[in-house]
């Protein structure tokens, strides 16, 4: 198998006495949707947080396309980060600010881009997400999905090669979760980005990821694509899969 454009090697998390990563090992490959399930608290956002920069690991390495990004230079880590976009599980969209400056925010702090460049950059995002003629409308006047939408747009607005997806579907109803799962497949297979998705929506992120990881307490317990994952043998994941309570090995 090709080299995992993102890789932990047995990383180690803890936050005062609680111990949140205990060896994590995991393997993103590129141009694919990556599921990461577990049970509320298990770690699963402060694993995403790690890939970002957002919290640092206490021990283990965590490799980018093959490198130690802990032997990266500031430079190195800088254009490593404008290579990864996070959308957040309450979308972090600025309530003062109108659809297209929340957009258009990142490449307006972060590029030379001219105001036309801009312009026509966020323009082309907002077809592409079919959100187009609500330039000027601010978060609250939008609907939950459509606030989705704008989430995406800003966090593809960088061109990036990895999007983290942080609960995506958190307080929508049956449907606009469904929404949601196909927006983010959709888009995925359109740009082409490689796809991590942070999720408790059992069975239905099953539908959208080529991979699915479980994470329990601290650990990588399985990983393996889609099918194989469903077929597995190992009885905690197929309680948690089917909404069971795991005793003794058993649920």
């Amino acid at each position: 198998m090709t080299t995992p454009l993102i890789e932990f090697v047995n990383v180690k998390k803890r936050f005062g006495d609680t111990r949140v990563m205990e060896g994590v090992n995991l393997s993103i490959h590129r141009g694919q949707i990556t599921a990461i399930i577990g049970k509320s608290g298990s770690g699963k956002s402060v694993l995403l947080k790690h890939i970002i920069g957002l919290e640092e690991q206490d021990s283990g390495n965590i490799f980018y396309d093959g490198r130690d990004m802990a032997d990266m230079d500031r430079t190195a880590q800088g254009k490593f980060k404008k290579r990864v976009s996070y959308m957040f599980q309450d979308n972090a969209l600025f309530d003062a600010m109108t659809v297209f400056e929340n957009i258009a925010l990142p490449i307006v702090e972060k590029s030379a881009l001219s105001r036309s460049q801009i312009k026509e950059r966020v323009i082309t995002r907002m077809d592409q997400l079919d959100i187009s003629g609500t330039e000027e409308k601010y978060p609250a006047q939008l609907s939950g999905g459509m606030k989705k939408r704008v989430a995406l747009a800003r966090a593809l607005i960088t061109d990036p090669e990895v999007v983290l997806f942080d609960e995506p579907t958190t307080g929508l109803d049956p449907v606009r979760k469904q929404g949601v799962h196909g927006m983010i497949k959709g888009y995925q297979a359109q740009f082409g980005f490689t796809a991590v998705v942070v999720s408790h929506e059992i069975p239905e992120i099953f539908d959208i990821a080529q991979q699915v990881a479980m994470l329990d307490k601290g650990k990588i317990i399985l990983q393996d694509d889609t099918e194989r994952f469903l077929k597995t043998d190992q009885e905690i994941v197929r309680c948690f899969i089917h909404g069971k309570e795991e005793t003794s090995g058993k649920c």
